[in-house]
């Protein structure tokens, strides 16, 4: 049976979370592969809003396994916190029906205190993170010094682990005029959430090589947008680990060739939050047009997103990157009513034209977009299910994206509502 890869082609907010569970409930098993409880996929079921940030979304679905897989680091503490607010809504949550992975690195009370005070330093750049300590997790474990899940089972492993992170971020809170870490209190934290974590450690490559073995289904699910990945993103102002759809493999424990079929997700605009260059950036009337239009608030920061039209630039270089076969168009909705509408095809640099990102930050910086004008449409797109339900338009539109992008779409999104899809291929098909 086929597996797949979801990844957001873009800088994120793509629209994962539907398409992840409009997927998820055709697979047997949805894995998250890499980051933390800074993603937000927002899930509207049969009229009822689910918020997650750290569990995988096919979590909500009944007869379901989630996993959360090595790749990703795991705050302990919010992940015992969104599983009381999941079963509060009635989703029954179990070691049956969730995997966590007993190599995955921890995130402690130290990391995201880290984390807000280096972005709190006048002196420096900020990356724009949400604090949650993501960043500094994923050093400690570039560093050999995390604590991770099989870590909670011993207790002089424990202190060994915790010893050996002390030393060096006790010299770094130094720097940076901080106190140092109560080790005695952090250890008394560790040891009172071990229980509930230490339920759902599994050997998460083994669980899912078994999987496969036996023909199940596997949905591999990417957190953020491939534009923020740490090698292929518009560093520094990205987040800290790769989103791209190689790290599916690494992030599982699963072997590259396990995986069939890459679908990247891309919004039929372009959005960004935070820090960091966006060529195609609107600061206008259509711009805070399209914000308002498609709701751009951050699920878990909150934050109001940037806008811009769509960059097909940005996008042909994800789907290179991450190997994708084909993408879910998003949000095509939110343009009806536009008298025309932009794409940007090209960078224009110090006067060269471009048909990429250039990877200096300044290079990037000084980038502004060569558009293409396309004619929009009045008619609504909003909840079509079949192509002869959009406005001749609107389908130019998308396949003119398609020639950019050198992507077919495999699906296409006309509303927050799961139902509201058309399907051109089957992800799945074998």
């Amino acid at each position: 049976m086929a597996n797949v890869v979801v990844v957001g082609a873009q800088w994120g907010d793509e629209g994962k979370g539907k398409i992840v569970d409009w997927l998820s409930e055709r697979a047997d098993v949805i894995a998250r592969f890499q980051g933390g409880h800074n993603a937000g996929h927002t899930l509207v079921i049969d009229g009822e809003v689910y918020k997650l940030s750290l569990l995988p979304s096919g979590i909500v679905r009944q007869g379901k396994l989630s996993v959360i897989g090595n790749g990703v680091v795991l705050d302990p503490w919010h992940l015992v916190s969104e599983i009381a607010k999941l079963r509060e809504q009635g989703v029954e949550i179990s070691p049956e029906t969730l995997m966590v992975a007993e190599n995955a690195p921890l995130i402690l009370p130290i990391h995201g205190e880290l984390d807000r005070a280096r972005e709190s330093q006048a002196s420096v750049a900020k990356i724009g993170t949400t604090g949650r300590g993501i960043g500094p997790a994923y050093e400690d474990k570039v560093g050999r010094r995390s604590v991770r899940v099989a870590d909670l089972a011993d207790a002089a492993t424990l202190e060994l682990r915790v010893d050996r992170a002390l030393v060096h971020h006790d010299a770094l809170r130094r720097g940076l005029g901080l106190e140092p870490v109560d080790r005695d209190a952090l250890l008394a934290s560790l040891r009172e959430i071990a229980p509930e974590v230490l339920r759902y450690a599994a050997p998460v490559w083994k669980v899912l090589n078994e999987k496969r073995k036996a023909g199940k289904r596997i949905l591999f699910e990417g957190a953020q947008g491939a534009l923020l990945d740490i090698d292929f993103g518009t560093y520094p102002f990205v987040t800290s680990s790769n989103v791209i759809a190689g790290q599916a493999a690494t992030g599982t424990g699963i072997g590259p060739g396990s995986i069939d079929f890459v679908l990247g997700i891309v919004k039929a605009y372009t959005t960004r939050v935070g820090e960091g260059p966006f060529p195609a950036e609107l600061n206008d009337a259509n711009g805070q047009r399209l914000g308002e239009r498609g709701h751009e608030f951050g699920t878990v920061t909150g934050r109001q997103r940037r806008c811009g039209w769509f960059d097909a630039v940005l996008v042909r270089q994800t789907c290179a990157t991450s190997g994708v076969n084909g993408i879910a168009f998003t949000k095509l909705d939110v343009l009806d009513g536009f008298d025309e509408l932009k794409i940007c095809v090209a960078y224009e640099l110090d006067g060269e034209r471009l048909d990429h990102l250039p990877i200096a930050a300044d290079q990037q910086a000084r980038c502004t977009p060569v558009y293409e004008t396309m004619p929009g449409w009045s008619e609504s797109t909003e909840g079509a299910r079949s192509w002869a339900d959009l406005p001749a338009n609107a389908i130019k539109y998308v396949r003119r994206v398609e020639e950019l992008i050198d992507c077919p779409v495999a699906l296409l999104s006309t509303s927050p509502e799961r139902e509201d899809t058309i399907l051109v291929t089957d992800p799945f098909a074998d």
